[in-house]
């Protein structure tokens, strides 16, 4: 016992002193906000972020695991940047959600989270200034694109500045402590559809009712008899739910890409980049193959193409595409430009750091 006591004052002197440098950090990071106020800076650095993780990660030699470490230097940027400004990010909620599980690994849990019930209502958050910072989710392993973000960026003057990847595990929840007193499940349309093959084995006759959220779908489900809800095991646990049964999700290998948004910033090359663009062609032969050919001639690596009608005329589509360099390139800048006579518009979302997992 002794032993245990000596060791528990070594921690104690240490927790002490953490603090003292902790509290020595945050006076440091106000005087940077002071600096960046006075040259009319943004607050939030989504590069610089980035440095800090590679640099605390080199330092690292154990016991910790690096995923620890970033976790904890993401609450400790996210405390200094809230003693900085209150930076307000919106995300596509309410809380629970994957998209405010992404907002938290990206932002921590320190900043002003504002959760808002749809997509839309995020991007215009941003563009009206209400919040600095975006969230939205814009791809999934399993279903594909996520329409409503896509259609959002066609009239939307929003910038993309950054991107994460996270696993996707969904759970059912309800009050009821037996599946087969469920009558109806709740959750919104993409994890039925990531769900599908578990619903038709087990739940053929059950009634599926389409949420705006999954933690929506929590929310009625709590308050329904016979009622169920397919959602994060975060939220089941946010809204007093019990695991009837965990990870019901159709393919082990799900994620959700999703992307943060601003009003019209613009992110510094860090030399791991992604940069999003949209674009109309002209319709005509080969018209496609001429809108790619340039990024091939000048060796830019094309990570992502989908695309979506336009919705003005029949058999009329916008292109989105992802291109592994940064909008500062000069190789894209001459793709670019040897595309402009092939298109009706073109149209930079944005360049920021590409996620370390990539979909």
């Amino acid at each position: 016992m002794e032993e245990l006591k000596k060791l528990r004052k070594e921690i104690d002197c240490i927790d002490r002193q953490l603090v003292e440098l902790l509290n020595e950090r945050g006076k440091i990071a106000l005087k940077v906000g002071q600096v960046k106020s006075s040259n009319n800076k943004a607050y939030y650095n989504p590069a610089r972020e980035g440095e800090v993780y590679r640099n605390v990660i080199s330092y690292n030699e154990g016991p910790l695991k690096d995923e620890h470490l970033q976790n904890i230097f993401r609450e400790i940027m996210s405390a200094c940047i809230t003693v900085q400004s209150g930076i307000r990010i919106s995300y596509f909620g309410p809380e629970g959600t994957f998209t405010h599980l992404a907002a938290i690994k990206r932002f921590g849990t320190s900043r002003m989270l504002l959760p808002v019930k749809t997509i839309p209502e995020v991007f215009n958050s941003v563009s009206k200034g209400l919040s600095e910072y975006g969230v939205v989710p814009v791809e999934n392993t399993i279903e594909g694109m996520v329409n409503a973000t896509f259609d959002m960026f066609v009239n939307s003057d929003v910038t993309i500045i950054g991107e994460e990847v996270i696993p996707i595990s969904h759970f059912l929840f309800s009050k009821e402590d037996d599946i087969k007193k469920i009558k109806k499940i709740y959750s919104h349309p993409q994890p039925f559809g990531q769900c599908r093959n578990f619903l038709e084995e087990n739940f053929k006759d059950v009634e599926l009712i389409d949420a705006f959220s999954t933690a929506d779908a929590c929310i009625m489900a709590s308050n329904e008899k016979g009622a169920a809800a397919i959602a994060s095991e975060v939220a089941g646990r946010i809204y007093g739910l019990n695991v009837l049964l965990p990870h019901i999700e159709d393919f082990s290998n799900n994620f959700t890409r999703f992307l943060i948004i601003s009003n019209g910033e613009k992110t510094h090359k860090t030399g791991k980049d992604k940069t999003s663009i949209l674009f109309s062609i002209k319709n005509s032969v080969g018209a496609l193959f001429k809108i790619l050919k340039p990024f091939y001639e000048n060796e830019i690596n094309i990570t992502k193409i989908e695309s979506r009608p336009s919705k003005k005329f029949n058999w009329d589509y916008l292109f989105f595409i992802d291109v592994a360099c940064h909008e500062s390139d000069e190789k894209l800048r001459k793709a670019l430009k040897s595309i402009g006579k092939y298109t009706i518009f073109i149209k930079i979302l944005g360049s920021y750091e590409s996620a370390a997992k990539n979909i």
